[in-house]
Parts: structure tokens; sequence; C-alpha cells
């Protein structure tokens, strides 16, 4: 790099600004630039302030992390507040600067890349120019004169160390991975990845599965082909199909809006993104694997304009919603939503929360990952790389006098127990476990270790639940089948010999699967006396569920057959979801 290409400036030697800059004073005139600069609106800028006030990162760090300003423009708002050089593209070295014998993780690590060696001092580029000094200060002392430091964006730095000194690939002898791409073979696909007709098939393709009200996007490479399918209503629909010389473009493309390591393609990664459908901001949880033929990438759509937290929109029945709203109003003990994955227990959760979340209360969860923001609610997302764990953040929540806790899902007997311990002191627990049933969450939570008495103390209600697809409206017909046939279902004998049942036929407005939406169907278990004497006696999930049963409680299938009956779903989709009991 040529000593023209960065102006020399008077600096002090090896200062980061971060020590005197890192204030609520700076971050305002930030948030003054950003808007200023149509980077971000108020609204982001207050969702920002509100993460780092609630101890979830700097101010600027939230805004990336939230999706609000990319790396680039924030870059480009510090090095200008700041007083430093913004590297351009052309700015960032291609071999090494530096003679010196210096270790290959520190540069790594702090993501500090030398840029330009001059006799009298050195310069190098810095993701985060905030807090900068101890590792400055570091390079100056082993070189013996100045480093200035120089504003880049993360993704280049990290991108410029890979090819100039490499990564370590310690685990790749391990696992038989290998790099089967050159430097100049990844340089062109991310020209290509980045070329405008990429980028409208990629846009197009997002905002297609969100308007369908898709719940995710499959993109998966085959040996000849590109497939694509959205989730709709629960199940999977092929969409798409291209060559598969679309595989590394497509891909490459959803990992460059992902912020994923665009150079790694042998390990899974994971990321968000965000982006503008129809004048609505959508957040994306992005999941890439390698498989035989390329990265396969999953892309699940968070579209908080579409999902109503409500609990009289969810579909339950009225005496079930009844007696889960008397459950989720007592004072304190532990309630459950079961079911598998994808049957809609974070949305009940939200619902319930959203219910609950009044000023008089302070409402606190712990999630993995936040999947919508909740306002008026502290929110904590789980990273166990850093041991920040389930159990770990329950216990600090018991210091931070809390009403309500969430806990996105009891994973094992440690956070159980802190869950027992919570309901024990007072507080309402919500919480998540992955069962079949409402009587096998008792069973379960014995197997897991935690005490009979201590179950029966705190154990508030179980409610296990299914989602079933809704039958079209613009599409819905009737039909009878033979009284017989609908005993033999489980509906009650009928004084006809007929009963009346509804489906789809399919139309424009469902494609054709005549279904639109989503409904639930559940089963709520709360505790009796009789029930608490059973658990008592080392009991199993069949005898719980016969004595909830008798006590009035509707399985998951008789709850299906309700809404099947009403028109809501079909008896198939009933059937599918619901085991008949």
């Amino acid at each position: 790099m040529s000593e023209n290409v960065i102006a020399r400036e008077e600096q002090p030697q090896s200062e980061s600004p971060g020590d005197i800059q890192k204030g609520t004073l700076f971050f305002l005139f930030l948030g003054e630039w950003l808007i200023r600069n149509a980077k971000v609106d108020q609204r982001g800028i207050d969702r920002a302030m509100r993460h780092h006030a609630a101890g979830s990162g700097r101010f600027d760090q939230a805004l990336v992390k939230l999706g609000l300003v990319n790396e680039m423009d924030l870059a480009a708002a510090l090095a200008e507040l700041l007083g430093l050089p913004l590297l351009k593209l052309d700015d960032y070295p291609t071999s090494s600067i530096l003679n010196e014998e210096i270790n290959l993780h520190f540069f790594h690590e702090n993501q500090i890349l030398p840029i330009a060696n001059f006799p009298d001092h050195l310069e190098v580029a810095v993701t985060d120019p905030l807090d900068s000094a101890y590792f400055l200060d570091a390079l100056r002392l082993k070189l013996g004169k100045p480093v200035y430091p120089r504003v880049g964006v993360p993704a280049l730095i990290n991108e410029a160390l890979r090819k100039i000194y490499g990564e370590d690939n310690s685990n790749d002898e391990k696992y038989g991975l290998e790099s089967e791409w050159s430097d100049e073979d990844l340089e062109q696909l991310k020209d290509q990845a980045s070329d405008g007709p990429v980028v409208k098939l990629v846009d197009r393709l997002i905002e297609t599965a969100v308007e369908m009200r898709a719940s995710d996007i499959h993109v998966e490479p085959f040996e000849d082909s590109l497939r694509i399918r959205f989730r709709l209503d629960g199940l999977l629909k092929s969409e798409e199909t291209f060559p598969k010389n679309y595989s590394p473009t497509v891909i490459s493309r959803l990992k460059i809006m992902a912020k994923l390591d665009f150079a790694e393609r042998r390990l899974p990664q994971d990321g968000r993104m965000r982006m503008a459908v129809r004048g609505n901001m959508v957040d994306f949880r992005v999941s890439t694997t390698p498989t035989v033929y390329g990265e396969s990438v999953v892309l699940r759509i968070l579209d908080k304009s579409s999902v109503v937290l409500d609990l009289d929109t969810l579909g339950f029945a009225e005496d079930t919603l009844r007696e889960f709203r008397k459950v989720l109003h007592q004072p304190h003990g532990i309630l459950l939503v079961t079911g598998p994955t994808g049957s809609g227990k974070t949305t009940t959760l939200y619902g319930a929360l959203a219910e609950l979340n009044t000023p008089e209360r302070k409402v606190l969860t712990v999630e993995d990952p936040v999947e919508y923001e909740l306002e008026g609610v502290n929110q904590v997302e789980v990273k166990s790389q850093i041991g920040l764990t389930f159990a770990k953040v329950l216990r600090s929540f018991l210091r931070q006098d809390p009403d309500i806790i969430m806990v996105g899902e009891i994973r094992d007997l440690e956070s159980a127990q802190i869950a027992i311990e919570s309901a024990l002191t007072g507080h309402l627990v919500l919480s998540t476990l992955h069962t079949n049933s409402a009587a096998a969450t008792v069973t379960r939570l014995l197997e897991m270790g935690i005490q009979d008495y201590l179950l029966t103390s705190t154990l508030a209600g179980v409610l296990a639940q299914r989602l079933v697809r809704r039958i079209c409206d613009g599409c819905k017909i009737s039909y009878t089948i033979p009284i017989s046939d609908a005993v033999e279902l489980g509906f009650s004998p009928q004084n006809s010999e007929k009963i009346t049942l509804f489906k789809g036929e399919g139309c424009k407005r469902c494609q054709d699967t005549g279904y639109k939406g989503r409904s639930n169907i559940t089963e709520l278990l709360i505790p009796s006396d009789a029930i608490q004497r059973i658990i008592l006696k080392d009991c199993n999930a069949s005898e719980i569920e016969n004595v909830a049963i008798q006590e009035g409680m509707s399985t998951l299938y008789e709850d299906g057959l309700r809404k099947a009956l009403a028109g809501e779903t079909t008896i198939n989709e009933v059937l599918r979801v619901a085991n008949k009991s």
C-alpha cells in the first residue's frame, strides 16, 4: 500500500478514542448522525438504546445485532465522529506488511489488520475503534513505534486476515475437511452473488415467501438442481427448482445477507438478517449446514406484523381458555406448554406474556433465541459459547426481583430445579417442554430427577398443544359420512344416520391446498388433589391421564374432533397431528 492511500494525521500514539467516547453522550451523537444520514429512524435508535440499557451490549453493537444498521454504515459513522479515516475496498492489503513475528491468534482474536508499515509508525484497521487501546498498546510495545487506528468493516477485515495470515485449521484433519475453492474462486463467487440478477432472484423468493405467510424457506442443493421449498401452515411445499449452477451464487448471496463467514463451507453456521418486504421490516434466522452437494440453507421467517400475540385469536376452546387464564393469573407456580417442535408453544407463551405484561409486574425471559421482542419485557438471549446458559441466567433472575419468569425451554435437571425454586419463592414461571401429552410432562419431570413432593407443590398446570390447518373459507364444502364411521373415528353417537364434516376443495386463495392459516388443539391438565396423590405414589402417564379425563379434561384428539365438527379443520388434519386415545 502506498503512503498516500491513507492520509496521515497528527495524533497521539496508540490512542483509541474509546476510553473517552463510549459514554452515553457519544452514543447520542452517533444516533443523531445515523438519523441525519437516513441510516435508521428514531424508533430503531430507541430500540437499540433499550438493549444497551438492559445490559445486552453497547449501543453501537446493538444496532448491528438487531439488524437496524449494517456494518458498513456503522463504520462510516464511527469514522466521521471519531475523526478517523474509513478504509475503502481497495485499501485492504493482499499480503503481509509486517516482518516481525506476531502471534497469528493476536490478529484474529482482536480483529486487527495491519494495513501500512512506515518507518515511523504502523497503521492498522480495527473493527471496534471504541475499544482498541489495549491491543494497539500491545503492538506499540512490540514494534517500538506509534500505532494509528483506521476504521474498517468487520467482514472485510476478517476476510483479509484469512487471506493473508491464514486460519487455524487444526480441526480440518480431524474431521476430514478441506477447502476446494481457491481465493480467486471465492472472490469471483462473491462478485457473482452481488450481481443484480442474483440479488433480484433471492429478494423475489424471500418476498414471495413472506407474502404467502410461509414460516420457513428451505434452499437445498442436489446433484442436478437447486430446490426451493416453503413451509406453509406446517407442511413443506416445493416452490421452484433451478439448475445446479444456481446453487453457489444463491447460497452465497444468502450468506452475505446474513453476515455469515462467506469462505466457510465445511461447518454449520447460524446468523440473522433483516430486510424490508412491502414496507414492513422482517427478521430472519438463517442456518446453514454442509451436505454432499453444497450448503443447505434454512431461513426462519420472523414476521412480527403477521403474528397476533393475543390468546383469543389462537383457537382455544372457550372452556379451555377460561381455565388456562385462571392458571395464568395465579401469583406463583409453574405453567408448562408442551408439544413437539413447531406446535406453537412459543406463540402461546408470548400471548400469555402479552396478557400478563402490565406496568405493575416485572417480567423476565430467557430464550434461545429471542424470536420476537416484547415491549416492556426484559428478554435475555442464551449464549452458550460464553457460558451464558439457561441455568446461569435463571440464577441471576432470582436477584432481579421478578414477578414473572419465562424460560424458553426446560432442557435439563438444573434448569428444572431452578424453575421449581423460583416457583417456591413466590414467582410465576412459564416454560416449555418437549413431550407428547400433558400427563407425560409430569412423568418426564420426575424422570429428570425432580422430587415428587416439590412437583406437586409447584405445578399449576400443563397445556399440551398441536397446530392443525384451518379450512380455507374460499373453497370450504361440506360432506357427510355414515354415523358408524363417525363413531369409529371417535365422534359421539348421533340420533341421525349421518354426520356432517367439512373440507377445502382448493382455490387460488389457498394455493389449491384447501387450507389457509392454522389453529391450535389443546389439552389442559390442572393437578387436582386426586392427581397430586397419584403423583406421590410413583405413577405413570396413563394413570394421570385417566384421572384427568374423569375430572373433565378433553384430550388433544377430542378437541380436534370438536374443531372438525365446527368446520374449522378437517378430520384428516386431526388424525395427522393428534393420537386417537
